[in-house]
């Protein structure tokens, strides 16, 4: 049974949407704001959040973590690679965003509808569970 406010309820859908645009934000528009404005909800809203919230932020946080990871990685890959000059540049580029980056906006898009449909969302091979 659902203990929450109906005003509650819909004030953490509202978050987890939030959450869930900002994380694709922060891969396609606007590198970096994006993260901020994620940091930001994740630090200062998570701890009063609903549980579907709370679940969406946790995900989007811990993405957005891995997503920056994977940026580095790809980057060190292709400076052992013979750096920015060497023609496998582009192909470490190329593998990075038809691989990487496409499938955290892929599970990124899926986060944002369930937040949009009031669910919880789980990202495979990142995330992390969630309460609800």
């Amino acid at each position: 049974m659902d203990t929450t406010s109906p005003a509650a309820s819909e004030e953490g859908q509202a978050l987890a949407v939030a959450a869930e645009a900002l994380y694709l934000v922060n891969l396609m528009i606007v590198p970096g704001v994006g993260f901020i404005g994620i940091v930001w909800l994740w630090f200062t809203k998570r701890k009063n959040a609903t549980a579907l919230a709370r679940c969406h932020l946790d995900q989007v946080f811990f993405a957005s973590l891995w997503a920056g990871f994977l940026l580095i990685i790809a980057n060190a890959a292709i400076i052992f690679l013979g750096g920015y000059q060497s023609a496998n540049t582009w192909v470490v580029a190329i593998l990075y965003f038809t691989t990487c980056h496409t499938t955290l906006i892929f599970f990124g898009a899926i986060g944002l509808a369930r937040a949009l449909a009031g669910k919880p969302y789980r990202f495979p091979l990142v995330g992390r569970p969630c309460d609800t």
